[in-house]
């Protein structure tokens, strides 16, 4: 009977071994078929589970020794079996399998959740991208429109320019073509607004000398004085003069030509009165004529300008409003220099006014003449590039177009610039020039300022625009094309070499630049303090202190800048002894003893509650010493 339990024993232990290893391999039948035999296996389970637990309690009472049920051994491999089935039981194996379960299901569940979440953002996105095509769309015919009516307006203030032009070209004057010689040349006639006001200039003349005339007629009539007139006959009538005989006859037929008959002294003053009336009245009216004379002056000079921007406009192969890089629509000619043209144009992706200059190199020039030229322009471009201040005209892009055409696109500033300012006001208000050399002295700095500084070297009336057009508005300076880079390979103690000696505006430059020698000159940033010198002393005077009548060539053959020891002040109009004393502190002439730019912007002169404090403290004393 023992024998008989024990291999029934083992058998049950066979299965049940089979049963825990069974567990652990799951094939797909077992998979799809454990739902439905879910119950019998967890009654099979536990029942498997009592046994092992009566078996292990058997077990565990036997002797040491004792390891065969009937007459057989167990192997180490059916000992490791029984070990794990006795560390994991079924319930938390079962616990383990639903855990897994639901860790799929809820994975399943996410993956779903994501697969749903996935196809709606791709709904979006492809509802973003009609979207967007779609804007895009509008935004190109936006765009197009804008072209359009800008193109549009473009063509009728083009239109309107040339009528005008053509009106005026009657009433100021227009360019005829004279032939000289072989030659042919343009000459100016005026139109007949001139024509007229040098008429009435002329009838003003001739009224003048009439009037001089019969007033030396009437100094001949003119009474005794009142001393020798008291007489007994004072109220009587003048007795005319007898004529004489020439040769003491009185039958001589030749006779002296009659005196003319004296006045009363009532009659003479009154005739006198009226002629100084008279001059009195056509010296109001010549003011008059010469203020609208240049008044037209002024006038003209824009037509003329007009002229040759027409003409010039006219002859450019840019004219018909091309697009530029596909983004600056150009509207009309500015400018036109001896290489480039400046057009007002339209950043169409920016949506702002802008200024683009066109470089365009002589077609006959050696390459290495375009060569240098095109480096020349990188090289401005790279400094231009880089700043970035309130009173400097910014650089937006530069492109090329061909091999012989580049583009810089530059902000765009309405008014006009100093030196035509100059040229038609002639001078202006000590406030105005101070509020303009303050404004370029505060741009100064900032190229001081920088790592590396910077140069300007060609600061003058043409290169500083009116943002307003005139001359109590903004400043911005402009044209870098002659900087120069202060950086520590190049820029000493005594300064930088000035390798681009004849270069530049010469009545804007300071001594040191005209200095020849073996070596050469070295320079700072006090030739720009040199050239605010000059520009606040022709805003002031109308006039350049040094070589004002003269060329560029005079000036380099006379040396009239390096014998520009001591600035000359006219005595009219009148400046301050401030304004006087700031130009002498610009303009030394060694440039020892001239301020430098950080100098300069912190001068008395330029910052206005430090000249309200020294203009009080200099009228102290003489009011105590009253």
């Amino acid at each position: 009977i023992c024998r008989s339990s024990a291999n029934t024993s083992e058998n049950t232990k066979s299965k049940h071994s089979q049963g825990w290893l069974s567990s652990f391999i799951i094939t797909p039948e077992k998979k799809h078929s454990e739902s439905s035999r879910g119950r019998k296996r967890k009654a099979d389970n536990q029942s498997e589970s009592s046994q092992g637990k009566r078996f292990t309690t058997r077990q565990s009472s036997s002797s040491p020794t004792s390891l065969c049920f009937g007459d057989s051994l167990v192997s180490s491999r059916q000992m490791a079996v029984k070990s794990v089935q006795t560390a994991l039981t079924v319930v938390k194996l079962a616990a383990i399998e639903s855990n897994k379960n639901l860790d799929l299901e809820k994975k399943e569940g996410r993956i779903d959740d994501l697969l749903r979440a996935n196809c709606d953002l791709r709904r979006q996105i492809d509802e973003q991208q009609k979207l967007l095509e779609k804007y895009k769309e509008r935004l190109n015919m936006c765009i197009t429109m804008s072209k359009k009516l800008l193109i549009e307006k473009s063509t009728q203030e083009k239109q309107a320019c040339r009528e005008k032009s053509m009106q005026d070209r009657l009433r100021l004057g227009h360019f005829t073509t004279v032939r000289r010689g072989a030659s042919f040349t343009e000459q100016w006639t005026d139109g007949y607004a001139f024509q007229n006001l040098v008429k009435q200039q002329e009838w003003i003349i001739q009224q003048r000398e009439e009037i001089e005339r019969q007033r030396k007629l009437l100094a001949k009539r003119k009474p005794p004085s009142a001393s020798s007139s008291q007489s007994p006959s004072t109220n009587s009538e003048p007795k005319p003069r007898k004529t004489k005989a020439v040769n003491g006859s009185e039958n001589d037929p030749f006779l002296k030509p009659s005196l003319p008959q004296l006045l009363t002294l009532a009659e003479y003053h009154e005739q006198e009165e009226i002629f100084k009336l008279r001059l009195g009245h056509l010296k109001k009216e010549e003011a008059e004529i010469q203020a609208e004379l240049e008044r037209l002056e002024r006038v003209r000079n824009l037509h003329i300008r007009e002229l040759k921007r027409i003409n010039n406009e006219d002859s450019s192969q840019f004219k018909d409003h091309p697009t530029l890089n596909e983004r600056y629509l150009l509207l009309h000619l500015l400018g036109r220099g001896g290489f480039s043209e400046v057009y007002k144009a339209f950043d169409l992706i920016e949506q702002r006014y802008a200024a683009v200059k066109i470089h365009q190199l002589n077609k006959n020039w050696r390459e290495e003449k375009k060569e240098n030229y095109h480096k020349h322009a990188c090289r401005e471009y790279r400094i231009h590039k880089q700043l970035d201040h309130p009173r400097i005209v910014k650089l937006y892009d530069y492109f090329s177009l061909d091999t012989d055409t580049f583009c810089t696109v530059l902000e765009y500033c309405e008014g006009n610039d100093l030196d035509f300012y100059l040229k038609q006001h002639k001078l202006m208000s000590e406030k105005e020039a101070r509020s303009i050399v303050m404004q370029i002295v505060n741009a100064l700095r900032y190229l001081n300022e920088i790592k590396p500084p910077i140069i300007h070297y060609d600061l003058k009336p043409g290169n500083i625009l009116l943002v307003d057009g005139n001359a109590c508005g903004e400043i911005k300076i402009t044209d870098f094309g002659l900087s120069k880079i202060m950086d520590d390979d190049n820029y000493g103690v005594d300064g930088m070499d000035l390798t681009s000696q004849g270069a530049g505006t010469y009545w804007y430059l300071p001594p040191e630049c005209f200095v020849v020698g073996k070596e050469p000159p070295k320079i700072s940033n006090k030739v720009d303090v040199w050239s605010v010198g000059v520009i606040f002393f022709q805003c002031l005077y109308g006039r350049k202190p040094f070589g004002h009548n003269q060329s560029q060539q005079d000036i380099l053959q006379e040396n009239t800048i390096l014998k520009a020891t001591e600035v000359q002040f006219p005595s009219k109009p009148v400046a301050s002894n401030e304004a006087k004393a700031f130009i002498r502190r610009c303009l030394a002439y060694r440039k020892e003893d001239r301020f430098d730019v950080h100098q300069l912007g912190s001068d008395s002169y330029l910052l206005p509650h430090i000249r309200r404090a020294s203009s009080s403290g200099a009228l102290a004393p003489n009011s105590s010493s009253y």
